[in-house]
Formats: C-alpha cells, sequence, structure tokens
C-alpha cells in the first residue's frame, strides 16, 4: 500500500440503473445484470478518448468524453477499474483483467474474497489481472483522549455514513436486512428528506449535498456501529494496524475524501507515514 505518498485523483462512474441513459448496444431497459463485455469495452473506450455509439430509442449517435482542462491525458493511459460491492462484480474485474474499487468495505476477508473471485475468474477466461485495487472510505485521525464518536470525528466521516444511508433509503431490500438502529437510521434519513423509499422523484431529495459535509443536524444519524464499520476513524496505532491488514489482504491504495478541511485532512493523512 502506498502510504509514502499522498495524491489527488479524479474520475468518473457509471451509473448502471435504468433511469440512467446506457450507451454501445445495450436497451433502455438494461439493468446490472445485463451488463456484458460490450459495456465495459464501451466504458473503456471512452475513457481512452475514443467514439463509441449511443442509443436513447431510436436514436443512434456517436459520443465521446471531452478532456479539458488541465486534468486532459494524453500521454498516460486511464486506468478502468470495477466498482465492486459483491463477488458478481470482483468476477466481472477478472474476466476483464482489471483493478477494483470499492465504497467502504473495510473487511480485510471480504477484500481476500473479492480477490479470490477475480482471480479464479480470470483463471477461467485466461485473462491476465493488471490492476490495483482501491478502497474508498474517510478517515480521521483522534488527538489524545478525543471522543471516536464526537462531532468531530461524526463530521470528518458522515459523508461516507451518510451514502450508506442513501442507498439503504434506495433499496429496501438492503435496508430490511440492517439492525434495528441502523433501520431507524434511515427511516429518520427518509423522513428528514421529505420522500419515501418507493417515491418517483427521491432521488432528488436523497443524493442532496452527495458525499459533502454534513449538516450538523444530521450527526445523530452517524451512528458509532456505522462509523466503525465504514469509516477509518482511530489514533495514529490504530489506524497503521488497520491499514497494514487492508494491506495484507490485497488492498494497494485507499483513497480519502475530505470534507472539512482538505488540507488539513491529508496533512493529517500524510502524517500515519511520519
Amino acid at each position: 500500500m502506498h502510504l509514502d505518498h499522498v495524491s489527488a485523483i479524479r474520475g468518473f462512474g457509471s451509473d448502471t440503473l435504468p433511469r440512467t441513459p446506457i450507451p454501445d448496444a445495450l436497451d433502455s431497459q438494461c439493468t446490472a445484470k445485463h451488463i456484458g463485455p460490450r459495456f465495459d469495452v464501451s466504458l473503456q473506450d471512452l475513457c481512452a478518448g475514443r467514439s463509441i455509439s449511443y442509443r436513447e430509442g431510436d436514436r443512434v449517435r456517436e459520443i465521446r468524453v471531452l478532456h479539458v482542462g488541465p486534468h486532459q491525458h494524453t500521454a498516460d493511459p486511464i486506468e478502468f477499474v470495477v466498482a465492486a460491492q459483491g463477488l458478481k462484480a470482483a468476477a466481472t474485474a477478472g474476466r476483464r483483467g482489471t483493478g477494483l474499487l470499492s465504497f467502504a468495505i473495510l473487511d480485510p476477508p471480504a477484500w481476500r474474497a473479492f480477490h479470490g473471485a477475480r482471480r479464479e475468474a480470470a483463471q477461467a477466461a485466461s485473462t491476465p489481472v493488471d490492476g490495483d485495487s482501491y478502497l474508498m472510505t474517510s478517515l480521521h485521525v483522534l488527538g489524545e483522549g478525543e471522543d471516536p464518536y464526537g462531532d468531530a470525528a461524526r463530521d470528518a466521516t458522515g459523508h461516507t455514513v451518510l451514502s450508506f444511508l442513501v442507498f439503504a433509503a434506495d433499496k429496501p431490500s438492503f435496508a430490511e436486512i440492517l439492525g434495528d438502529q441502523e433501520r431507524e437510521a434511515v427511516q429518520r434519513f427518509l423522513d428528514r428528506r421529505g420522500t419515501t423509499a418507493t417515491a418517483p422523484d427521491r432521488y432528488h431529495m436523497l443524493y442532496t449535498n452527495y458525499l459533502g459535509r454534513i449538516d450538523p443536524a444530521d450527526r445523530d444519524l452517524i451512528l458509532p456501529a456505522l462509523i466503525d464499520r465504514l469509516a477509518l476513524v482511530g489514533t495514529r496505532d490504530d489506524l497503521l494496524s488497520r491499514i497494514a491488514a487492508m494491506e495484507a489482504a490485497g488492498i494497494d491504495e485507499i483513497v480519502i475524501q475530505p470534507v472539512i478541511d482538505p488540507p488539513t485532512e491529508m496533512a493529517e493523512f500524510a502524517k500515519l507515514t511520519a
């Protein structure tokens, strides 16, 4: 794991839900289970600056991503990774020979299972795997005697926890398997956003300020159990121990999204290597 440097990265993702237009030959009724190699290749072509066919109803057009401004890449390839929250997606990464990215899954056994699924799928497809594994989460280094569930920790990690609640609010079947306190937090979140899990326009409410700094009024939704499960909060020694376990499980890089004071937060992250 690369703890010897801190850098900024940018990227874009593709939502495969039916409400989002889907490129290539996949029709507008496509869902995640229909995704195949053509979809992956289309995304890789877009990342490389090439044009692809885009279909919306009866209309077909050639589209491409315009890389503009100082973030343009003209020489280095753009890395393609598969976002995996489960073994099926990890296997897709194996068949495509790509890296893995997962959001807020800090459990080393889960990552070992991801890598096993990717390795088995790659072997079955005779595809060499060439790609790193990335963990996206939030981090807060505790000061001496600081409460790990105090306001500072909740503010620094709240966007990660709220994104979990957004997912659960949008997926009632997932919310049903949560514990009582977590389900209650999901319902309070829906009530505060003035929507329900089945409202057609719920996305406008649920995704307001998505992954941004939380409102102090929402601190009560940042449950201690979810902080422990989804974020890295602890003393320097605690965090180094957890990160070492993640590295042993095959995670190559940790991606942190600071929301309070980015320069200060990233400096704290850098101090872990001191």
